[in-house]
């Protein structure tokens, strides 16, 4: 039977109907939606209609946000649940709504009416609110006139296009592989892994062992398959993916051509809004001043990171010779020689520690964190959602609804990699109806699912990744901002916008908190101190390594939109200049048919452009940030302390981007940050 009713996504009385959108809903729905912003747009810019906040709230901004929600359940769907059909009908609607946007954003008669808005009427949200979108409108091209204005607009909707290419190759690329193994190639490989391997195999049909490189199948195989010839196959495969170092009948996902012509649109752009490199335009809405402020950032952690970084490979060096019997070890073998140098050193096993981070119970003992430090309960709740696996859930503050959130975890195929928290709606005190409307959140990663009836299993490092999602999650959630374009992570700084993601991930070291969020797959028996503490004192086991290969990506970033890339035959030389910051920083290096940057999805399709750097600068807030809770838990005897997480919330959480970060650090810290607490963390506090 047929749904009835209007068509989904222009049903904004409640949460999105995900079971009822299809892809032949979004054409007529973005009809309607455009045809009412632009006529909203047309009503605001009329030289009678008042220049006041309300007014242009109330008219343009209720249709903008209608729009932004239908596309964004859209946006969503598109990279969750990804269908020829979808993918089509996205591919069609996206010029579109690229246009709108972008005409919204350097309309010279909207911005002269934010001009004339007499400031002096906001209040502190507003007037946050309405520095934001005057500097988004000279960002936006609002400033430009004739032949430059048109061809910034065109730049736009082209680099919208090759980031959504871009994606769907990394996508495709990635489900484009796949390897059956026999029962000699899985030694090594641990048993719930080969379990999934087996029932993935026999789902099409064939015997043996299905390998994807999807990443919890790749990570478990490169870290402990004992056969090289494997993790070389699979190490290959997953390292030339979407290039021209593909196997011939996978290079038409290659993006190589797609790269070039996003850097050279970037600095394109930068020249029409006048500015020496995209770098530059990329910070001007950030904490850091500069492109060589952040350089010299980056440069310094290096700097402070290689004497421990060359003692980690050292280390590995001398265990794979003596011990291993593996004399000139491969890029392939370096993953396994670290888990085997790992078990050697701590008597520690990740696999260990694996079966008792059964799914549930960490997502149990999460909420009672969040519920202890934040002074909320979390509910289930009822809603349609996208899959079967979805959870949704509503937190609460006594009888008051605060916020819901959507819990993705599994990767299934469709479902794009990696994990990220995305907004479905704002907290917005609605100009229309004068009703608060709560935020809701999406909160997405890719687990290994269970087997044979038994809970999904997580590793340590995927318990850290589902931590720092219900951090940006808790920032959308909990903010008290009225304004919907400063209320929760709207507005916040780029490279603050990690601060709450990685503040929480500081909780899975804790013994207080991971001793009631562990139960043993087949006994139930929670975490051993034992292995806790093994586990503990593994923490910084190659932190250094890993702080270079951080320092690796995010130089390459940003010295590949400060303008200076290498040209070849007049196109950015991409693979140069990624092999010079490998010269720069790295000790290990890869082999030349290595094309990671070619997946490097972060800043050619996901808003990191010349903003990578932005994982490591917010580390050094959350560290410090943290460390205020280190600090009270010398006197309360626990991290999770009450009086200093309603702190934190009220500065931070709170706050949203209704203020500069860096004000609302120093709200909670009582001072400007500093990077002490974090080299600490990592073991190279004497650097």
């Amino acid at each position: 039977m047929t749904d009835a009713r209007p068509n989904p996504l222009l049903d904004f009385s409640d949460l999105p109907r995900f079971d009822a959108i299809t892809p032949e809903c979004i054409g007529p729905a973005l009809d309607e939606l455009l045809a009412n912003t632009n006529a909203a747009l047309e009503q605001v810019v009329q030289p009678d209609f008042p220049a006041t906040w309300a007014a242009l709230c109330g008219c343009l901004d209720v249709a903008t946000e209608r729009l932004g929600r239908a596309w964004g359940a859209v946006n969503h769907l598109n990279s969750v649940a990804d269908s020829p059909a979808l993918r089509e009908a996205y591919n069609a609607a996206l010029p579109r709504v690229t246009e709108f946007w972008t005409r919204l954003g350097s309309d010279e008669r909207l911005y002269a009416k934010y001009k004339a808005i007499d400031t002096a009427t906001l209040n502190a949200e507003q007037a946050q609110a309405h520095r934001n979108a005057m500097r988004g409108f000279v960002l936006g091209g609002a400033e430009l006139t004739g032949e430059a204005k048109q061809r910034f607009a065109a730049i736009q909707e082209r680099q919208a296009e090759l980031s959504q290419k871009f994606s769907e190759n990394a996508l495709d690329a990635t489900e484009a592989f796949s390897y059956l193994a026999t029962e000699d190639e899985m030694a090594g490989i641990p048993a719930d892994i080969q379990a999934t391997a087996r029932a993935a195999a026999e789902s099409q049909g064939h015997s043996g062992y299905l390998l994807t490189l999807k990443m919890p199948c790749y990570i478990p195989v490169m870290q402990f398959a004992q056969r090289s010839d494997l993790r070389e196959r699979l190490y290959k495969a997953h390292t030339t993916r979407a290039s021209d170092q593909a196997p011939e009948d996978q290079r038409r996902y290659d993006n190589t051509a797609l790269m070039q012509e996003l850097l050279a649109l970037r600095q394109e752009e930068a020249k029409l809004l006048g500015h020496a490199s995209y770098a530059d335009v990329s910070l001007v809405p950030k904490m850091a001043q500069s492109p060589a402020e952040v350089v010299g950032f980056l440069r310094e952690l290096a700097q402070k990171a290689r004497p421990y970084a060359q003692q980690d490979l050292d280390d590995m060096r001398e265990f794979a010779r003596t011990e291993l019997g593996m004399s000139d070890p491969q890029p392939w073998d370096w993953s396994f020689i670290a888990e085997k140098l790992k078990e050697a050193r701590y008597a520690f096993s990740e696999q260990e520690l694996k079966t008792y981070f059964t799914a549930p119970k960490v997502l149990q003992g999460l909420f009672a964190i969040i519920e202890t430090l934040f002074e909320v309960s979390i509910r289930p709740d009822q809603t349609a959602t996208w899959h079967p696996s979805v959870q949704f859930f509503r937190l609460e503050r006594g009888t008051e609804l605060v916020g819901q959130f959507y819990l993705d975890q599994s990767a299934r195929t469709g479902k794009r990699g990696g994990a990220w928290m995305d907004d479905v709606r704002a907290r917005w005190m609605r100009p229309d109806t004068t009703r608060l409307q709560t935020p809701v959140a999406h909160l997405v990663c890719n687990f290994a699912e269970g087997n044979g009836g038994q809970p999904a299993l997580l590793t340590h490092d995927d318990v850290i990744t589902l931590f720092h999602e219900f951090g940006h999650g808790l920032h959308h959630l909990l903010t008290q901002v009225n304004e919907r374009d400063v209320s929760g992570i709207s507005g916040v700084e780029w490279d603050a916008v990690e601060l709450p993601s990685q503040f929480m991930e500081n909780f899975c070291w804790e013994w207080d908190v991971l001793k009631h969020m562990t139960a043993h797959v087949d006994t139930g028996e929670p975490l051993p101190r034992a292995l806790y503490d093994k586990m503990l004192a593994a923490k910084n086991f190659q932190s250094g390594l890993q702080t270079l290969r951080q320092v690796e990506l995010a130089l390459f970033d940003m010295l590949l939109h400060m303008g200076d890339v290498p040209l070849t035959d007049g196109k950015p030389d991409v693979l140069t200049l990624q092999q010079q910051v490998r010269s720069e920083v790295a000790l290990l290096q890869p082999p030349p048919y290595n094309r990671t940057a070619h997946t490097f999805s972060h800043i050619f399709s996901g808003g990191y452009a010349a903003g990578y750097y932005s994982y490591k600068w917010a580390e050094v807030l959350s560290a410090d940030a943290y460390a205020a809770f280190e600090e009270a838990a010398q006197s309360s005897g626990t991290t999770l302390d009450v009086t200093t997480g309603r702190h934190y919330r009220q500065s931070i959480l709170e706050a949203g981007g209704s203020r500069p970060a860096m004000e609302s650090f120093v709200a909670f810290r009582g001072r400007t940050p500093s990077p002490d607490a974090l080299l600490r963390h990592q073991g190279m506090a004497n650097a």
